[in-house]
């Protein structure tokens, strides 16, 4: 039995609210994305106004669970998993969060009326990155499904990969063909706020990762 196996059988359950925290995290990442999607892919402005919005709020829910985390990580001298790791993988989480609130905020205050669709993809590889890590912080609570958390790192890790491709071209396609200065810097800063938030949904992966090989 492991050091930290020992430990973990001396938690006592209310101490181990760790877990929910990070679940009700990553759902509340989930639904920004979705929102995000859904603007995106809208056509009429007033629709997006009101699903900037949503996000909004979101986002500050997301810094009420991280806070809240924050707190229990202050408070508790025995941890599920190392502390380290919970304030890393906490932080990454809400990082994604703040990313897809930024794009969604840049797209308002820019008033950006076309959605290419290099912004569309990248807002639906931060969805599919968000589910993925949704599902892996799922399996956290008991590791029992380790192979089910490194399928779902696997799959973010490709994702941000895809990401990368596809900020690369948008961006090499800005400089190529866009002849307005101020709609080029509009556009390359919503795409590096949308391709970092995929950085960041990766970032968590990699923490996750950690502890797999940690809890071992």
């Amino acid at each position: 039995m492991s050091l930290n196996s020992i430990f973990q059988y001396f938690v006592p359950k209310d101490k181990k609210i760790f877990f929910p925290l990070f679940e009700q995290a990553a759902v509340n990442v989930v639904e920004m994305a979705t929102l995000l999607v859904k603007a995106v892919n809208a056509a009429e402005v007033s629709k997006r106004e009101t699903l900037y919005q949503q996000i909004d709020k979101l986002e500050n829910v997301g810094d009420e669970i991280t806070h809240q985390i924050y707190l229990e990580l202050g408070k508790n001298f025995i941890t599920p998993f190392d502390r380290e790791d919970i304030h890393s993988l906490a932080t990454a989480i809400d990082d994604v969060a703040d990313l897809i609130q930024g794009s969604a905020n840049r797209m308002s205050l820019y008033q950006i009326s076309e959605m290419t669709e290099p912004i569309q993809k990248l807002s639906d590889l931060i969805l599919q990155a968000s589910i993925d890590l949704q599902k892996a912080v799922g399996e956290l609570k008991d590791l029992k499904n380790v192979r089910n958390i490194a399928e779902s790192c696997i799959r973010i890790n490709s994702i941000e990969n895809q990401a990368d491709y596809v900020f690369d071209r948008a961006v090499a396609d800005l400089f190529l063909y866009e002849k307005d200065a101020i709609r080029l810097i509009k556009y390359k800063e919503i795409l590096a706020a949308l391709e970092t938030a995929t950085d960041r949904c990766e970032d968590a992966a990699n923490v996750m990762e950690s502890i797999i090989v940690k809890n071992a």
